[in-house]
């Protein structure tokens, strides 16, 4: 029994601890079905919301959610829109603290198949992975229900971004994003400057100018089922203007771990 006990312990300690971050605001028709749908998981994720004071209920659904899944579901409540990249700098710091072994980025509208997170654990837990994107752009161009100008805007958005900065990565703008802890231990995420979309393309230069492995796994998007989109120009605007500023700062920074 004891040899029975101590190999559970053992197997428990082996086990990675996988949390997904999924910020929202406006997410009543779709944050149970999103927190159930990773729940149902081959693979054991918990999830963390970060909620930016809904006015529709979400945080009270994912409450009612909790005593459901007490040990698994947790939330932090922002006190108004503060921005996706404030978002996850939130919850990227909770999850440290909590030493999670790989923290994921998906949003609550199912844009991101809850089932390709079994991908960006694999390209991590198998393939060595420090950062795995969920990419749309990687294997041709998988988005779905998208009108042309978006997917022509989004398409070439990654090509603007991979000339200005020298990167390889296909899908710079991907918001489906696991990343091993040491990545978001390493990195200065109180340096990270921009707020919208442009912080998703902030976060892979980071880690590619640091050195950490990338991998892109392919994924289909599909744009949301339920609710509105969150894009907007401005938020374009600022990746734009914001790679051009990143691109030359990075000249006077140091990226050693």
């Amino acid at each position: 029994m004891r040899f029975i006990y101590l190999s559970f312990k053992y197997l428990q300690l082996k086990m990675k601890q996988n949390i997904v971050i999924i910020p929202t605001y406006n997410e009543i028709e779709n944050i149970e079905s999103i927190i159930k749908a990773v729940f149902k998981l081959p693979v054991e994720f918990h999830v963390l919301i970060i909620d930016d004071n809904s006015p529709d209920g979400t945080a009270t659904k994912v409450q009612e959610l909790q005593t459901e899944f007490p040990d698994k579901l947790h939330m932090i409540k922002r006190s108004g829109k503060l921005g996706l990249g404030t978002a996850y700098i939130t919850g990227f710091k909770w999850s440290i603290e909590k030493k999670y072994d790989y923290i994921y980025e998906m949003d609550a509208d199912f844009s991101h198949n809850p089932e390709d997170l079994i991908k960006l654990y694999k390209a991590c837990e198998e393939e060595g992975a420090d950062m795995a994107i969920g990419s749309r752009y990687i294997s041709g161009v998988n988005v779905v229900n998208w009108p042309m100008g978006r997917v022509l805007m989004s398409y070439f958005a990654s090509v603007y971004v991979r000339t200005i900065t020298g990167m390889k990565i296909m899908d710079t703008t991907a918001g489906f994003v696991g990343y091993r802890r040491k990545v978001l231990e390493t990195i200065k995420l109180d340096k990270i400057r921009l707020k919208g979309y442009g912080f998703q393309i902030e976060m892979k230069f980071t880690v590619w100018k640091y050195g950490f492995k990338i991998i892109e796994v392919p994924i289909i998007f599909t744009e949301r089922r339920e609710g509105v989109s969150k894009m907007t120009g401005g938020i374009f605007r600022e990746a734009v203007w914001g790679v051009i500023k990143m691109k030359l700062a990075s000249f006077f920074k140091k990226f050693n771990p």
